[in-house]
């Protein structure tokens, strides 16, 4: 059965067969995303895959060249007229934070809050400063802060009028890994807990996994997959996906029908229809799809084991010639040189056609 499931169908944002460019340089490429009420999205991708261009359609800084922006009942954008930046009531938090210095905490917060009375905007930046953990903080200049509670600023400044849709691009990148840790969460669940649609750009796997109800994978201004973080990991709809989304290596395989496909291993599901071209398939397999055990049909010998904390990563070499990435308890790791034993613990695979190289990338922005 598949890992989808449960997912709400109230559509808030909607994007239709969205196209935008630079000049010649097409940027956004067709793309069609559906986010519904509440929902965090993250989509994540290679620099230059076009996803930040996407953000800044959405945004009204890019027009489309075709294609539809709906926010609800209100239309941005449909590649004739957009509507201004100013009118669509979209909060967004840049990378590099941009806190204006003269102000302070609470001056940030309140400084889109023209159209508000002085008495609601101290409310509303109190209550603010409260979710985010900075009660009796207000008076305080960003330099007096650090740059996890800066960010915390740049996020209540965002929400502050209440938006109907919050973007973020690359919000975490420039802090260190263990302030990010602890804030993703704290942010995606503070947005749970106020309701906002959310889009977030990334291009960090970890960051998009932690963050999303959904990840939506682009390559090439194209949309390659959008689905839960464990169907992108798990359940893979392409090649490209496949080998963007942690690690893992292709092995031969044989057609047996629409379904499933014959390997070393044995018979396999596909996570997608099996073509029948006539090409030699290809059966994707992850590290921990598979497991070390005291004897099976399958061999391979360890070429190299590098440490990962809890955990060792095993480059096998299986007896037809094909390498193989394997993970194992630490303490429990054979030495290189050894003969191991293998077999699979998923039963579902991403199986691809063999067509050799993978086509040159164009670069977007």
């Amino acid at each position: 059965m598949s890992i989808e499931s449960n997912i709400p169908t109230s559509t808030h944002l909607s994007i239709e067969n969205a196209y935008a460019g630079y000049a010649d340089l097409s940027v956004v490429n067709g793309v069609t995303l559906n986010i519904q009420q509440g929902e965090l999205i993250c989509l994540l991708g290679p620099s230059g895959c076009g996803k930040s261009s996407l953000l800044r359609c959405i945004a009204g800084f890019h027009a489309l060249s075709s294609g539809s922006i709906m926010l609800g009942t209100k239309r941005l954008d449909d590649g004739k007229s957009q509507l201004p930046p100013e009118q669509r009531n979209i909060g967004m938090v840049f990378q590099d934070i941009a806190l204006f210095p003269h102000l302070s905490v609470r001056e940030n917060i309140e400084f889109g809050l023209f159209e508000w009375s002085r008495q609601q905007a101290k409310a509303r930046s109190e209550q603010l400063l409260t979710m985010i953990g900075l009660q009796g903080m207000g008076g305080r200049y960003p330099h007096e802060l650090s740059g996890g509670q800066q960010q915390r600023v740049a996020l209540a400044r965002a929400l502050a009028p209440k938006p109907d849709l919050l973007l973020l691009d690359e919000p975490f990148s420039g802090l260190d890994a263990a302030l990010r840790d602890e804030l993703i969460p704290e942010i995606a669940e503070l947005l749970k807990q106020e309701q906002i649609t959310t889009l977030m750009v990334s291009h960090d796997q970890a960051e998009a996994f932690a963050f999303a109800d959904r990840v939506a994978v682009m390559n090439q201004g194209k949309l390659e997959q959008i689905s839960l973080p464990e169907a992108i990991y798990y359940e893979p709809k392409s090649r490209f996906v496949a080998e963007f989304i942690g690690e893992g290596e292709f092995i031969k395989a044989e057609y047996v029908d629409t379904q499933h496909v014959n390997s070393l291993f044995g018979q396999s599901r596909s996570t997608t229809e099996v073509s029948e071209a006539p090409y030699n398939k290809e059966l994707f397999i992850r590290p921990d799809d598979v497991e070390i055990v005291e004897q099976s049909e399958v061999s391979a010998q360890v070429e190299s084991k590098r440490f990962r904390g809890g955990q060792s990563l095993l480059s096998v070499l299986l007896e037809d010639g094909q390498s193989l990435a394997v993970t194992c308890h630490a303490v429990q790791a054979p030495s290189v040189g050894d003969t191991v034993y293998l077999a699979l613990k998923q039963h579902r695979f991403l199986v691809t056609d063999d067509l050799g190289k993978i086509e040159p990338k164009n670069e977007a922005r």
